[in-house]
């Protein structure tokens, strides 16, 4: 049988992993500044996250949501107290997809509507509604189509009050990341989040903070939206969660009420995930890893703003990005190849950093070296002239 052939494979095995380092099949390191798509939060192999699934594991591993799970209102108390969010609810699921499917789902069973506000550049996952509200159709088939969602500028603020005068009474929700992960690095500024919370406390819509990739802590802040002093009604985690483990949920405002039958999961919340998850939440608290994500993340901001050849370089805490084209077009690519350092992309041409909150500055430093050796291999390279 052969594997569905979906994905561009880098001819890489990795067989072990620790900390932010990643070692292949004939020995070679690696160092990881991209965390297998931001969902490395605690660094691999974390003792911790080990001994927590081990124990958990010698246990039960699974039943279903028939059962009391106490693990559950384990997770709920400390992502409430570690969030800031001890006032809402937690419902868990397996992915982000799942996570946003179902927040667009009870925005609309709440609402009664069916109209979505989402934005351009969006990224929000695979599944039905999530990929109808992202802002890519070749990935979108066309059972996935729909006319209940609206894209509109990504920091337009004109075009959003323009939308919501003309058909606010229409609209279940608005959906919208911090920082746009896939479409480039791209954040939300203050003044449109803001705008976002008053158009739909105005309408009685409901505000989705998509904080799948730039949530749990990775901008320093637990959730990248808090930044703009706003909370939203629904908030969509998974990622960086389980360090690895699939696990996701959603925070739910206590003002939208559960219905017996209205959500539901066949492995979301699962006490390994619970393990997980919790154990996720443990490190983050005591090693500080918000604040060293953003200690770490501004040092290396500074330090790529200083570099030649490189631009645009924005994010928050660990959530970086700048683009690199023309000579460095091949940066990510050749980094891999000549420094062995993952990094991440969005098309066209920007890189992606992405690590674990533990990042320390000394790899921060092996990172931003190695990347200077490269740019500088690159520029100076003699080209290959064809003969006449």
């Amino acid at each position: 049988m052969k594997l569905f052939d979906v994905y561009p494979i880098n001819n890489i095995t990795i067989t072990r992993a620790k900390g932010s380092y990643l070692w292949d099949d004939s020995g070679q390191q690696y160092l990881d500044m991209y965390g297998g798509h931001a969902v490395i939060s605690i660094g691999h192999s974390h003792p911790h996250f080990i001994s927590r699934i081990t124990h958990q594991l010698n246990q039960v591993a699974f039943y279903s949501n028939s059962i009391r799970i106490p693990l559950q209102q384990e997770l709920a108390d400390k992502l409430g107290r570690v969030s800031g969010k001890e006032d809402y609810q937690l419902f868990l699921c397996n992915s982000g997809a799942e996570a946003n499917e179902n927040a667009l789902k009870l925005a609309s069973f709440h609402t009664g509507r069916k109209k979505i506000i989402a934005f351009s550049k969006s990224f929000h996952g695979r599944t039905s509604l999530a990929v109808a509200v992202t802002d890519n159709p070749a990935i979108q088939a066309p059972v996935n189509q729909t006319d209940n969602v609206v894209f509109l500028p990504f920091n337009g603020e004109t075009e959003l009050d323009k939308y919501f005068s003309e058909h606010g009474n229409e609209v279940a929700s608005v959906i919208i990341e911090g920082i746009q992960g896939v479409g480039g690095i791209n954040p939300a500024t203050n003044t449109f989040l803001q705008k976002i919370r008053a158009l739909c406390t105005e309408y009685k819509a409901i505000f989705i903070a998509d904080s799948v990739q730039c949530g749990y802590g990775r901008t320093g802040l637990f959730f990248s939206h808090d930044y703009a002093g706003i909370q939203a009604d629904i908030y969509s985690m998974a990622k960086g969660m389980g360090n690895g483990f699939p696990v996701a949920g959603i925070l739910i405002a206590s003002f939208l009420k559960p219905k017996h039958g209205m959500l539901g999961t066949t492995f979301g919340g699962n006490h390994l995930a619970c393990a997980a998850a919790l154990a996720v939440l443990e490190v983050i608290e005591e090693e500080k890893l918000m604040q060293n994500a953003l200690k770490t993340g501004e040092f290396l901001m500074k330090r790529l703003d200083k570099i030649s050849g490189l631009q645009n370089v924005r994010g928050k805490g660990l959530m970086i990005g700048f683009d690199a084209d023309g000579e460095l077009k091949d940066l990510r690519k050749n980094l891999l190849t000549n420094k062995q350092v993952f990094t991440g992309e969005a098309k066209p041409n920007t890189v992606r950093l992405l690590p674990s909150l533990a990042l320390r500055i000394k790899e921060a430093e092996e990172f931003l070296e190695a990347m200077e050796e490269e740019i500088q291999f690159m520029i100076s390279s003699p080209k290959l002239v064809n003969p006449a």
